[in-house]
């Protein structure tokens, strides 16, 4: 016997109807996109010639891996949780950005990392 639950699985997950162009079906939600809206997502790529991409050299292993190494620590805060609290800090690893540094558990870091730990900040 097959039963319906009369709605999309995404209604059914997320508790609200699907944005997406794709299911755009109710047509006082859509939104008509003009040509001009997709123009301006699909510029062409102007060359410059000072706009080069230098790759980063990275060591791989015999399993196709490396090891992540922090750079540095950015931040530190403590979470409060049910079970008490953790002590978490924001690491710069080293072949990254800060805009993608990682909030990781202090403990393990410390454990892992000691030599990360010398600033007075983090005594």
């Amino acid at each position: 016997m097959r039963v319906s639950i009369g709605m999309t699985p995404f209604e059914g997950l997320y508790g609200r109807k699907c944005r997406s162009p794709v299911c755009w079906d109710d047509k006082t939600n859509a939104v008509m996109l003009r040509p001009e809206m997709i123009q301006e997502m699909l510029r062409k790529y102007v060359r410059n010639p000072t706009h080069i991409l230098e790759p980063k050299h990275v060591e791989i292993d015999e399993q196709m891996s490396y090891v992540e190494v922090p750079k540095e620590i950015l931040d530190r805060k403590v979470r409060k949780t049910r079970n008490g609290e953790t002590s978490l800090v924001k690491v710069l690893w080293a072949r990254h950005n800060v805009e993608e540094a990682t909030w990781e558990a202090e403990a393990s870091m410390r454990e892992k990392y000691p030599d990360l730990f010398v600033d007075k900040y983090f005594v």
